[in-house]
Order: structure tokens, then C-alpha cells, then sequence
């Protein structure tokens, strides 16, 4: 059995979705931070809203392959969209509070760990990374938390932010493979229905057992909240779940650490928090990090015998 799974050849239109996802996700932090709002609630709208965009097309789209998921083989697959939802539910309890208790640079370069949760968890499915793709998830990730900074040693609060940046990565990963293992057979549309009602339901019922409040805010929180689902959730996450047919989930989740940047760039313009001095220095290592890793995984892939798509598998055109 190849240790790398063989995919399309990646295309201008699944680039094109790479470089709006980054750009869309770095608008999180920011966001999150800004909006007077548990992070928790503005989790659970930004899920819902997505799922009330999403829900209806792909009832009226995809009907047959809901079905299909319900029945036979087809559950297997459904399961990974659920447990996928389950994990994203998770790594916004964890991430999106850590935006509040820590800075929005720290929250952005914690959670870059993803990378080296992706790689292990590719690991322990057989796959074996080449040595370099290893490397530059090494670069990359110190590249990030060079160019944002994370805070351990400020306060207490911090360091629980911080603390829950850590596990927002780890979650992430893993929503990632699951996410990547869905959309081999799943259509994007049906994967981001299922993954993000899940999601949805779970935050919740974590808000009403919590008591945590989900109205009554101020007209420019519901605006953030409306930002992070047409930026971060329907341009960023679908996105990138978009790519995941033709990527590998250990190089989108390398890609991802371009929001570190990119959101401390926007904190410093919107929020007044300003770059540390390492910043030019930790976003060349970072691109550089990037660099190795996808050239890695693209030589890796280039030496693996195609294998065939299944027929069930749906187009990318949605």
C-alpha cells in the first residue's frame, strides 16, 4: 500500500480556493476579539448562519447523496462528516476563548501547531512523511509563533488562553482528517452541511448548558458575527474543504499558518496591537516552512501510483 494517497493533479481553480481560504480565515482572531460576545455564542451563530446559507442548496442539490449516506457503505462516510462536526465543535470551544483571554497573536500562532498534530495524526494512519515535509512544518510553525508571539509568561489569563490555542490546534487537525477522508467521496457542499450542523448542535447545547447568552448584543456584534460567516466560515473553511480532495490535509494545514500574518497584520491595523519585533523575521521563516512542505508533498505525490476515485465520488463544481 502507498504511504501517500494519490489525488488530482492541483489545479488553478483549487489554488485560487487556497489563496481566498487564507485570506478569509486571517479576519478570525480580529473578529472574535472585536465582537462583545462570548466566543462561544459567536461560534454557534457562525455555524448556524453557514448551515442557513448552505442547508438549502444542498437539499435541493445533492438530495440523492444524502440518502446514500444513510444506507450500506454510504454511513462510514457519513460518519466522518458527523465526527468531523465534532471536532470542529471542539476546536471552537477551545480556540475561539482563547481570543479573548489571550492576545489575537498568541491565539493565531498556538493554534499553528495544527501542522504537528497533522503530521502525527498521518503517522498513526501509515503515512509516511517525507523528511522534509517534516522539516518545513518545523520552520513554518517556529516562522509563526516568531511573527506573532505567544504570551505564556504575562498572567495567569493568558496562559489559559493560551493553554486553549494549544487544543484549538489539535482539534483542528483532527476535524482536517476527518475532513479530508469525507470529501474523497462526499461532495463539498453535502460534507460542509452535515460537519457544520453537527457543529452547530453541539455549541449549542454547550451554550444552554453553560448559561452562556445568545442575543442582546450591540449592532456591530451581530456585523463581526456576519463577517466571520461570509469571511472565515463560507470563504475560509469551505475552502479550504474544497481543496481537501486535491490536497493532502497535513499541507492545508501548513497553509493555515498563513493566517498568523495575516490576522496580526488586522489586529494591528483595526485592534491597535502592535507586531512584535520578530515579526519580518518569523514570517520569512514561515514562508519559507510553507515553501518546503508543499514542494515536498508534491514530490511525494508525483511518486505514488494513481489509485482510483471511487464512481460515487461527486464533482467539484459545488
Amino acid at each position: 500500500m502507498s504511504s501517500v494517497p494519490y489525488r488530482p493533479p492541483v489545479d488553478a481553480l483549487t489554488l485560487s480556493a487556497l489563496a481566498l481560504a487564507v485570506t478569509a480565515v486571517s479576519s478570525s482572531a480580529p473578529l472574535v476579539a472585536f465582537a462583545a460576545a462570548p466566543a462561544l455564542a459567536v461560534a454557534f451563530w457562525r455555524n448556524l448562519l453557514s448551515l442557513a446559507v448552505l442547508g438549502p442548496v444542498s437539499l435541493a442539490r445533492r438530495r440523492a447523496e444524502f440518502r446514500a449516506l444513510t444506507v450500506g457503505a454510504g454511513r462510514r462516510e457519513g460518519l466522518y462528516c458527523v465526527l468531523s462536526g465534532v471536532a470542529l465543535a471542539a476546536h471552537f470551544a477551545t480556540w475561539m476563548p482563547s481570543a479573548k483571554l489571550t492576545t489575537v497573536a498568541a491565539a493565531t500562532a498556538l493554534v499553528a501547531t495544527q501542522p504537528v498534530w497533522q503530521g502525527l495524526i498521518a503517522r498513526w494512519q501509515g503515512r509516511r512523511l517525507p523528511p522534509a515535509v517534516w522539516a518545513g512544518i518545523g520552520v513554518a510553525v517556529l516562522g509563526a509563533v516568531l511573527a506573532t508571539g505567544a504570551d505564556v509568561t504575562v498572567s495567569g489569563r493568558a496562559f489559559a488562553g493560551d493553554l486553549l490555542a494549544v487544543a484549538g490546534g489539535l482539534f483542528a487537525a483532527v476535524y482536517t482528517a476527518f475532513g479530508e477522508r469525507a470529501r474523497t467521496t462526499i461532495s463539498t457542499t453535502t460534507y460542509t452541511t452535515i460537519c457544520y450542523g453537527v457543529c452547530a448542535a453541539i455549541l449549542l447545547v454547550v451554550c444552554l448548558l453553560g448559561g452562556v447568552p445568545l442575543h442582546g448584543w450591540a449592532p456591530g456584534t451581530w456585523l463581526a458575527i456576519l463577517g466571520l460567516v461570509a469571511g472565515a466560515q463560507l470563504l475560509g473553511h469551505s475552502m479550504f474543504n474544497y481543496a481537501l480532495h486535491r490536497v493532502s490535509a497535513t499541507t492545508v494545514s501548513v497553509l493555515v499558518l498563513l493566517e498568523a500574518p495575516g490576522a496580526a497584520l488586522i489586529a494591528w491595523v483595526w485592534l491597535g496591537q502592535l507586531p512584535r519585533p520578530l515579526a519580518l523575521p518569523g514570517l520569512a521563516l514561515l514562508l519559507a516552512g510553507v515553501a518546503v512542505v508543499v514542494l515536498g508533498g508534491a514530490r511525494a505525490g508525483r511518486r505514488t501510483e494513481p489509485v482510483p476515485i471511487p464512481a460515487s465520488a461527486a464533482p467539484l463544481a459545488d
